[in-house]
């Protein structure tokens, strides 16, 4: 029985070994995938700043073509400094950007957090928030 117990170990050792060597890569490729993700949507706000300023007057924020332009830029920028060697500096704007996407304009995903969790998960912000945080 001790032999299975020592063999299980060293499969253990060598099994987390591994994980801990792919961890930057598989960062790497979170980040790249992740960054071109977001650099679209950015993108996609920069080209279309009076739709979003529209959608973000509906909101009721204030100065909706402003934030709107605001957000984009913040999208968009920091999709390539997720790359950089600094990311958890752009994570933090983006951070505080996606939960104020799930407060303002996906209130009713985030209010069902804990009845429906499904919705919640659903919302077009979860995505990138839970990135944002893992990376």
């Amino acid at each position: 029985m001790s032999k299975l117990i020592v063999k299980v170990r060293q499969w253990h050792a060598q099994f987390f070994d591994l994980v801990s060597y792919l961890q930057s890569p598989f960062l790497l490729i979170v980040r790249l995938y992740w960054g071109w993700q977001l650099a679209q949507s950015g993108w996609g706000k920069l080209h279309h700043l009076s739709n979003v300023g529209e959608y973000f007057a509906t909101l009721g924020l204030p100065m909706p073509a402003q934030m709107a332009a605001f957000i984009a830029c913040v999208e968009f920028s920091a999709a390539f400094s997720s790359l950089s060697a600094w990311p958890r500096g752009s994570q933090a704007w983006l951070t505080v950007n996606l939960t104020m996407a799930y407060v303002i304009g996906d209130r009713e995903a985030l209010l069902s957090f804990f009845s429906d969790p499904d919705k919640f998960v659903a919302a077009a912000p979860f995505a990138f928030l839970m990135v944002a945080l893992i990376v």
